[in-house]
This record gives C-alpha cells, sequence and structure tokens, in this order.
C-alpha cells in the first residue's frame, strides 16, 4: 500500500486514529476537541482496552495504519502495556490506549470537560 502524500486536517487524523484503535476492539473511543480549550494538541483521542495484550495491539495497529496510509511517524510513544497506558503523540492529536481500570482512575474526561466531544461512530 502506498503512502498518501495529501496531508490529514488534524480532525480527519484523529478520525483516523479511532478507526484504527477500533480495528483492535478498543472500547469507550471517545474524540475530544481541544482547540478552544488549550494549545496542547486540537485533539485527545481516548480508548479502553482489556489487557496489556491489548493495548500493545492498539498501538501497533495505530502506528501501523498511519505509517502505510500516510506516511506518518508519531512524534513520540509514552508508556508501555505494563504501565497500562500508552500515549502516541501525533503532534495535533494524542492518543491515550487505557486499561479501563487506569482509565477510570485518571478521568482524563472528567478533567477536560470543558473539551466538547465530537463524534465518531464504529
Amino acid at each position: 500500500m502506498t503512502a498518501d502524500t495529501q496531508a490529514l486536517s488534524s480532525v480527519d487524523l484523529a478520525r483516523r486514529c479511532a478507526e484504527a484503535a477500533d480495528a483492535k476492539k478498543a472500547a469507550r473511543i471517545v474524540l475530544l476537541d481541544f482547540r478552544e480549550v488549550s494549545s496542547l494538541c486540537d485533539y485527545f483521542v481516548i480508548c479502553s482496552a482489556d489487557n496489556e495484550t491489548q493495548i500493545k495491539a492498539i498501538a501497533n495497529e495505530l502506528r501501523r495504519a498511519l505509517k502505510e496510509e500516510h506516511g506518518m511517524l508519531p512524534n513520540a510513544v509514552d508508556g508501555f502495556p505494563a504501565s497500562q497506558w500508552i500515549v502516541v503523540d501525533y503532534g495535533d492529536v494524542l492518543v491515550h490506549i487505557f486499561h479501563h481500570e487506569k482509565r477510570a482512575h485518571y478521568g482524563l474526561e472528567d478533567l477536560w470537560g470543558d473539551c466538547p466531544s465530537i463524534g465518531f461512530e464504529p
């Protein structure tokens, strides 16, 4: 498959990240619009996984899909499956992959409750 040379908009990038997570059965996928709230990034994509193996599979699928389809590599990847939280940084989009319990503990959706959620239908 050839990389698409046309750059994705940040919202399209966020949606593509959500689709890649969904392909590995991520649960409770949420896209938060940060554009009016923070200069940190444009969007958060937050999803949950059942176990460490699934966390790793979601992160790997995300990197594979964006590299193969759009020639994009993440700026950084932080965390590891055993930590039960991985963050994949694509600049305008930060993807948070949590184990269910860690997601509840950190409560990013509550912390960033001012951010509107944008629709994502798997």
